[in-house]
């Protein structure tokens, strides 16, 4: 059964954003919506995540759980995903293990 889908991206490359438009809506910049199969979605992040090099993605999905939906993310990001007693909560990962930025 179709349901609806929650992509979020970072710096993903153009032909990733490309795949993306063309199984959901783009409602504004990197946040694409959809209603798509398990099997469509499943697809779709096993592109994007391959694919995300120096950027980032969040996906949410319907899922049979407590919370009712399941997380993934893939690329670095400071925000994780993890599992306390079948919850998924969002740890920060402390700031010394972030990588520099660049200061211009």
């Amino acid at each position: 059964m179709a349901s609806v889908t929650v992509l979020c991206t970072t710096s993903v490359p153009d032909h990733v954003r490309g795949a993306l438009t063309r199984w959901m809506i783009e409602p504004t910049p990197g946040l694409y919506v959809g209603t798509l199969s398990a099997r469509v979605r499943d697809e779709l992040w096993r592109v994007v995540s391959a694919s995300i090099e120096s950027g980032a993605a969040v996906l949410i999905h319907p899922e049979q759980n407590e919370q009712g939906y399941m997380l993934r993310t893939a690329g670095e990001r400071r925000r994780i995903p993890v599992d306390f007693d079948g919850l998924t909560l969002v740890a920060f990962r402390p700031e010394e293990f972030q990588k520099p930025t660049e200061r211009i």
